[in-house]
């Protein structure tokens, strides 16, 4: 039976990593997951960030994203969040969320908001998004690496090599992951 994974809405606004993980939740390795709330977070950022971008097409990437991990969305959750602390008691609902869908994992790129005191007593750990590919690169190098070559192949404006994606992946956070995915496909 595959582990279960909440993506917090930092991971999933830059569009590289974000298409990264959505293809990884495709392959049967784990049951990705997020929320409503989440998304709306997502898109908030990426709106802050850019400005210029299109609310329709804003949209259209949130509803490809449900569409591409079936039974993503987690709900049911809200009820919980009032007796969780956390640092930033606006994270309380990824970890709600987490709780609710019995979720192994929460990627996030604020490990702070998401301290292992706060966690294990529900058997939950946060993993930055580099941590997180690297161990999939670990279980199935294989798999993982035909997702970054599918994920290559599938980028048209512009075009990019697997090694331009790579370098735009390790820019964007996932430094060993890459390394292990360049021994992985040099190998």
């Amino acid at each position: 039976m595959a582990f279960t994974v909440l993506y917090d809405a930092n991971v999933l606004h830059p569009p590289g990593l974000r298409d990264l993980l959505i293809r990884l939740g495709q392959t049967g390795l784990f049951r990705a997951r997020w929320t409503g709330q989440i998304l709306d977070e997502m898109i908030h950022s990426i709106r802050r960030r850019r400005p210029d971008l299109d609310e329709q097409r804003l949209a259209r990437t949130r509803e490809l994203m449900c569409e591409a991990v079936p039974n993503c969305l987690v709900t049911g959750y809200e009820s919980l969040i009032d007796g969780l602390t956390l640092p930033d008691p606006d994270d309380r609902h990824v970890l709600a969320a987490a709780i609710r869908c019995s979720s192994q994992v929460i990627v996030t790129s604020n490990l702070s908001d998401f301290p292992a005191s706060a966690l294990e007593r529900f058997n939950i750990e946060a993993q930055s998004p580099d941590q997180f590919v690297l161990d999939l690169v670990d279980l199935a190098p294989g798999r993982v690496a035909s997702v970054v070559q599918e994920q290559s192949s599938a980028l048209r404006n512009p075009e990019r090599t697997v090694e331009d994606l790579l370098d735009s992946l390790s820019d964007n956070g996932l430094p060993r992951a890459v390394a292990a995915l360049r021994a992985s496909l040099d190998g």
